[in-house]
């Protein structure tokens, strides 16, 4: 297969100094490309100089994450499509699994290698860990993360396994896949789209794996950390957005309920730890959400629906009450 890493960047040339050599030595059986997202920075003329090899896609606009790749891919024809972060640092022989898997898998639509954190390497990285799931109301978790609580890698994911979404921070796509789905959706900017392409791709039939037994490290929280209150608007509206699109027949109006009323309860909770900033973004995301709800609701028709897309039914009530802070103990 033809592939194709494709890293978003704006304003980034400290990043791109730190973990472009790697993925430039490591993807000698790929063509790398840098989108740029119209920085002000030098990092065009740094990548030129430095490593006159990557291809550079140049866009108009800072569309973020979602519009930013829909923007720069295009034009790109190779089969496979890597979604590179730009603070990611790849291993040697990072690719050749994960493209078998597509080779051996047509079905296969997306999927993601091991994340490991790189200021912590021994520990999965909060971002994707070894694969997401999603519960009944929206909640992301990941084999080796449920909420803050990060799992050490101990080889307990090293095998080939189906998830529900791949993580964006390195998102293997098949392209006709991609543009099939109708690639990113634009309205969400930045957090959570890539859960939510990969909840249409299962619309259509396609299948969603990790492979364990490729690893890259990832930094993390290089555009927006978890003390940013943007991050937190993004979050919690864009788990709202998703949940109308993609959650079948009437019972989407329950789990929405519910799922706004727990927001309620987070947001108290973060006026109780004295995160101002951060209770009133919840407030902010629901009032984003009810402006944005009809324009939803019309994406909402033309969505195929998973009938069966959570693998729990609450993931705050087995993490909280239940006090189960691992995946192997959600399953066993």
């Amino acid at each position: 297969m033809k592939t194709a890493v494709v890293i978003l960047n704006w304003n980034g040339k400290d990043l791109l100094k730190t973990y472009l050599p790697s993925v430039v030595a490591y993807s000698n059986e790929a063509t790398v490309y840098v989108a740029d997202n119209a920085s002000t920075d030098d990092s065009i003329a740094f990548i030129t100089s430095e490593f006159p090899t990557v291809k550079i896609i140049k866009n108009a606009t800072n569309g973020g994450y979602a519009k930013g790749y829909n923007d720069a891919l295009q034009d790109v024809e190779e089969d496979l499509l890597v979604l590179l972060n730009s603070d990611v640092a790849v291993t040697k022989n990072w690719l050749s699994p994960v493209v078998m898997a597509f080779q051996e898998d047509k079905n296969l639509a997306a999927a993601q290698p091991k994340i490991r954190d790189d200021k912590k390497k021994t520990h999965f990285e909060y971002a994707g860990a070894a694969g997401g799931f999603i519960d009944r109301y929206g909640y992301p978790f990941c084999r080796g993360r449920i909420f803050n609580t990060v799992e050490e890698d101990k080889q307990q994911y090293d095998d080939t396994a189906t998830i529900f979404w791949a993580t964006g921070a390195c998102l293997f796509i098949r392209n006709t896949d991609f543009k099939a789905a109708g690639g990113f959706d634009e309205t969400f900017f930045t957090h959570q789209e890539e859960v939510d392409l990969c909840w249409r791709l299962q619309g259509l039939g396609k299948t969603v794996k990790c492979i364990g037994s490729s690893t890259v490290f990832h930094l993390g929280g290089a555009t927006l950390n978890t003390q940013n209150p943007k991050k937190t608007f993004y979050n919690f509206r864009n788990s709202l957005l998703m949940l109308v699109k993609n959650v079948p027949g009437f019972r989407v109006l329950p789990i929405l309920f519910i799922r706004m009323s727990l927001d309620g309860i987070a947001a108290l909770q973060l006026l109780l730890q004295a995160k101002p900033l951060h209770f009133f973004a919840v407030f902010k995301a629901h009032f984003s959400f009810y402006v944005m709800l009809p324009g939803c609701i019309k994406k909402r028709r033309n969505i195929k629906k998973q009938k069966d897309y959570a693998s729990q039914n609450s993931i705050v009530w087995q993490y909280f009450l239940k006090r189960k802070r691992s995946y192997t103990d959600l399953v066993k």
